[in-house]
């Protein structure tokens, strides 16, 4: 039988939230005792894995085990590469810039905004961009060939996000470099070769839970469709270029390479 198990989905939906929750308020508690809230972006990918663990395990004798362990490697592999990027890179640096800006704005207890507009709206965040983690794991229809392609899909935007930070990390540790725009590599096609990974990390994602019938993507494709609107349009890639476009170079750059999905850069560059 190969019926989508909505009511232990519906279960899992609700240990999700209180696995995503419960993540982002141990950070809370880490971040009040270090003064600085930057800890939150390493616990972003580290809230996906623990997610697709606790979905791993309620999902037992309702999925089919090959797709629950796919998509649970999958998953775990992308989140923790993340957290362990993005640890290094904040090793040894204050607070973020963004959430002494964000916390700023607060009226009363700046903990307590922070709490509400960056742990708590994260945590959310993260319930809803991981449907199609919780939702492939409860249908016990076989591994199809579209499974695999957006298992290649995956593979695209890990290896989008992987070398664009390697690039983008060995370019920074140059001191000759300060002050320039990284435009080598893959930052010679698109402007965000890290966000467009993470884009077809999550497409991936939703193509191997809805190759098991119109359910399972009816019930997550709020997902790739969320990531995609925060990495375009929310706080990825626009406010980073509002940040970078103060910096000598940055209209030419933006003027030869496309902003997020890849293509040979225009003219000469």
């Amino acid at each position: 039988m190969n019926a989508f198990a909505w009511s232990a989905f519906a279960a899992n939906l609700g240990w999700a939230a209180a696995t995503a929750l419960a993540v982002m308020l141990s950070t809370f508690a880490v971040a009040l005792a270090q003064g600085m809230h930057r800890v939150v972006d390493v616990a972003w990918g580290a809230a996906f894995v623990a997610v697709a663990l606790v979905t791993f395990v309620l999902s037992a004798g309702h999925g089919d085990p090959a797709r629950r362990v796919l998509v649970t490697g999958l998953t775990v592999v992308w989140g923790l590469r993340l957290a362990a990027h993005i640890a290094r890179r904040g090793s040894g640096h204050g607070e973020d810039p963004r959430y002494e800006a964000m916390t700023a704005r607060a009226s009363g207890n700046r903990n307590l905004y922070a709490l509400r507009m960056i742990y708590l709206l994260l945590g959310s965040l993260v319930w809803l961009v991981s449907l199609p983690v919780q939702a492939a794991q409860y249908t016990p229809a076989p591994l199809s060939a579209l499974a695999w392609a957006g298992t290649g899909v995956w593979a695209v935007g890990l290896f989008f996000e992987t070398v664009g930070d390697a690039q983008l990390a060995r370019f920074k540790a140059d001191p000759a470099h300060r002050g320039r725009i990284m435009d080598r590599g893959l930052w010679r096609y698109t402007r965000h070769p890290n966000y467009f990974g993470d884009f077809c990390v999550w497409w991936g994602l939703f193509l191997v839970a809805c190759d098991a019938g119109w359910q399972p993507a009816a019930a997550s494709v709020l997902s790739p469709l969320a990531m995609g609107l925060l990495l375009i349009k929310g706080s990825g890639k626009r406010l980073l270029e509002r940040h970078m476009a103060t910096r000598p170079g940055w209209p030419a750059y933006v003027a030869r390479t496309s902003g997020f999905f890849p293509r040979p850069p225009r003219g000469r560059g």
